[in-house]
């Protein structure tokens, strides 16, 4: 079982997700940006940071590299894609989830522990949580203000998988933290599973995210 951690010049949260990786039991094995073929693969998460400085658009360089073909093949293959944080933006600029994820209400970078309702346990990544449990990890990003103006769609099609509970810090339509493909197996969140992997960090909640990757193989 082996996930691929894709890695742009920028991404900073790779060795963490590749340690939570290890941690759930799984094979880590970092991807560059220019790789094309990543039929090898299980499953991929595109971790966060600031591909290429952010400097354009969060994950608007990204979306344009080699390795998206490769990512848009695995999900052809209904195999899991996670994107977290940049990787979630990028992930939304590719089309692959519904909506956007812009500059927060407070124009500022925000990071901070929250409180999250699971809302949906379709995906691979949530089904080991209950409907509607509340779990902690932390958000850190500048541009992470989810909006779509369809609403009802994500709805009707279960496509919401993590609400703000406690507080909205970045103004995201209806608290909205983390959306999925139609199928489930394409999911974005803001938040940080791979820093909420271990007791030590404060909460291991976020380790479902990829025992759920494991047990979905």
């Amino acid at each position: 079982m082996k996930i691929g951690v894709i890695r742009f010049p920028g991404s900073n949260c790779d060795r963490d997700v590749y340690h939570a990786i290890e941690l759930a039991g799984g094979e880590g094995e970092y991807v560059w940006w220019n790789k094309e073929d990543l039929s090898y693969l299980d499953a991929v998460v595109i971790p966060g940071g600031f591909s290429y400085g952010d400097y354009l658009r969060a994950g608007a360089i990204a979306s344009i590299t080699p390795v998206v073909d490769g990512i848009k093949s695995l999900v052809k293959e209904e195999k899991p894609v996670l994107g977290i944080c940049n990787g979630a933006q990028i992930l939304a600029e590719i089309g692959l989830v519904p909506g956007v994820f812009t500059v927060n209400e407070n124009p500022k970078f925000n990071c901070e522990w929250v409180d999250l309702k699971v809302s949906t346990t379709r995906t691979p990544f949530t089904n080991n949580f209950k409907k509607n449990e509340i779990i902690k990890m932390p958000v850190a990003h500048a541009e992470g203000r989810y909006f779509n103006q369809d609403i009802d769609t994500l709805k009707s099609q279960d496509q919401i998988v993590l609400q703000f509970s406690n507080k909205n810090p970045n103004g995201s339509i209806e608290g909205i933290t983390g959306v999925c493909d139609e199928s489930g197996l394409v999911c974005a969140v803001m938040p940080h599973p791979e820093r909420a992997s271990e007791e030590i960090l404060g909460s291991d909640d976020g380790l479902s995210f990829f025992k759920g990757i494991l047990d979905s193989i």
